[in-house]
């Protein structure tokens, strides 16, 4: 009930007006009390203060019968000291025992009480002290002559203050009664009229709560309320505008959360999940929903440990899940108890392959050098240092190994040169329509030779294909390399073939031998640079390694693919696939 502000704002009132009302009654009340008691003690002082008065009445208590003589004095002098009979007497006492002598009311007078005042004058003094608590007024007057003593006191019950009080008291409560009901009025009008703006806001506020920012409040008035609605007004349309700029942001987030490449997981304090894109799933190899923090990284890092860390610090560990090589980096994302643990896992398999790929080619591009490099030193140096004993013709077989060597070298560094130029993008495709039929023509024309030397058995059977879009000459050096592998690691004797077929994209080249075959495990790897099955022979053959990855990165660059064919049966089957057209490049 007294939630409302409408009750809040009359009993407010309510309670204002009270207060005031009881602050002034009292004042009041306490007001004419004071003044009665001071009016009291000034009539007693004033009178007790005239020399003659006193005088006068110590030379008639020297007297025989001086307590009538005093009485006869007092009742001259009852106007100055207000004595009315009623609430207000005198009594003449014994000033030694405090008993009744006379006054002006005997029955009151043999019941007197022992007041302060009564007994500091029966010690001689004039007992004159006021107090507001007391329910009477009382003044004591020690009167000596000759060797008697006497006591003049005054008393006053008070009655007459109790009774303009209890007045005061009733007019003080019908004016809080009528002030109550006119309060009540003028709180209601007053609410109301605070209240209602109040509440269309209220109203205002609760529906942009609820994402309603459509509406706007009328501004009805200049006051401290009409600027607030105005400024309220101002506010949802900036809260519109932050929270459409915030939902922008948060969908691009959630965008990029979602399909980066990089793994992300937030744990919450007590290590359970909060967000977690697909790429964890993949580079874990499992589904991590609803597991803890310590069954996933709990034996790398304790989740507490990471917790204890101040930003931008952050923690950096390894993991291997399966044939993949992970960076993990572990970081708290609030220094705030309420924060987490952000984990970023970073696939990094493909650069730990190339960094190996890079240390074994820079292995056998030092070991392929080293070889003839060694060669043609020893017999350079045999020669010279024979002195002319060597035979001639030994010696022309010296020098013959010498170039040969030389020869071997120079392949090497062409064919990195090249594998170089097609790395960078450097060399140019002359890209041109021709026949491909005829350019598999001359390829096999070119080779037929080093097969008859093998004793080899070369067959062609290619359809009608239709003409192709690319750099012929880089193709037919493709095709001779394929064909011359199949014809170097055949054993003499065997057979080669090969076949083209096409459809409405692509022409497919296959060849075909029946040698010793590569294995199943090297198959994925006779395209990489320097790798050959058998490294012996094909040194014997003249081979560099670098033949297959040259190929292969001319394929790819027209936009084809170099395969090898599985196939159960012995020999080699490597397919060369390539688009009939090339695409066009603005």
């Amino acid at each position: 009930m007294f939630r409302s502000l409408h009750m809040k704002l009359v009993m407010i009132m309510l309670l204002l007006i009270t207060s005031l009302m009881a602050v002034v009654g009292a004042f009041l009340i306490t007001g004419v009390s004071s003044f009665y008691i001071d009016s009291f003690y000034e009539q007693v002082d004033r009178t007790f203060s005239d020399a003659q008065f006193v005088s006068t009445l110590r030379s008639e208590a020297a007297q025989e019968n001086g307590a009538e003589r005093l009485q006869t004095i007092m009742e001259a002098n009852t106007g100055a000291l207000g004595i009315d009979y009623n609430t207000r007497n005198y009594y003449i006492l014994d000033g030694v025992t405090g008993t009744f002598l006379s006054g002006s009311d005997e029955t009151s007078g043999r019941a007197l009480a022992a007041t302060p005042n009564l007994l500091a004058a029966r010690n001689g003094s004039v007992g004159d002290a006021s107090n507001i608590a007391a329910s009477y007024m009382d003044a004591a007057i020690p009167i000596s002559g000759g060797e008697n003593s006497f006591i003049i006191y005054i008393l006053d019950n008070r009655e007459t203050v109790s009774e303009l009080s209890s007045q005061l008291f009733q007019i003080i409560l019908q004016a809080l009664v009528i002030g109550l009901l006119i309060s009540v009025l003028l709180s209601l009008l007053l609410s109301k009229a605070m209240v209602n703006p109040i509440e269309k806001l209220t109203q205002g506020a609760e529906r942009v709560a609820a994402g309603d920012f459509g509406e706007t409040l009328d501004v009805e008035s200049a006051d401290e309320i009409g600027i607030l609605t105005g400024t309220f007004n101002d506010m949802s349309a900036v809260l519109q505008s932050t929270l459409s700029a915030v939902e922008n942001e948060r969908s691009k987030l959630d965008t990029l959360f979602l399909h980066m490449t990089d793994g992300v997981v937030a744990f919450d304090p007590s290590g359970s999940i909060i967000h977690c894109n697909p790429a964890v799933d993949d580079m874990l190899g499992r589904d991590v929903s609803g597991e803890q923090y310590h069954s996933i990284f709990g034996d790398i890092f304790p989740l507490s440990h990471v917790l204890q860390l101040q930003r931008p610090n952050f923690l950096e560990s390894e993991l291997r899940s399966g044939d993949r090589a992970l960076d993990l980096y572990f970081a708290p994302f609030s220094d705030r108890d309420s924060g987490g643990v952000l984990v970023v896992l970073h696939d990094v398999t493909e650069q730990r392959r190339q960094e190996e790929q890079r240390k074994e080619f820079v292995a056998n591009v030092s070991h392929e050098l080293r070889t003839p490099l060694t060669n043609v030193r020893s017999y350079a140096e045999t020669l010279r240092d024979s002195g002319g004993d060597i035979p001639e013709e030994l010696s022309n077989n010296f020098l013959d190994i010498i170039i040969s060597e030389s020869d071997r070298m120079t392949h090497i560094v062409q064919d990195l040169l090249t594998l170089s130029r097609l790395d960078s993008g450097r060399t140019e495709m002359c890209m041109a329509r021709f026949d491909f039929n005829a350019a598999i023509e001359s390829v096999a024309r070119a080779v037929e030779l080093a097969a008859r030397q093998h004793r080899h058995t070369l067959t062609v059977s290619c359809e009608t294909l239709p003409l192709v879009t690319g750099d012929r000459g880089r193709l037919e050096q493709v095709m001779m390399n394929i064909l011359g592998n199949a014809i170097k690691y055949t054993p003499d004797g065997g057979n080669i073939r090969v076949t083209a077929t096409s459809d409405s994209d692509y022409i497919y080249l296959d060849v075909a031998d029946n040698g010793i075959g590569i294995p199943v495990a090297d198959r994925d790897r006779i395209f990489e640079r320097f790798y050959r099955v058998d490294k012996a022979r094909s040194r014997e053959s003249g081979g560099t390694g670098l033949g297959l990855s040259i190929a292969k990165e001319i394929v790819e660059k027209h936009g084809g693919k170099l395969s090898v064919v599985p196939k159960e049966e012995p020999g080699t089957t490597i397919r060369l696939t390539l688009p009939i057209l090339q695409p066009r490049h603005d």
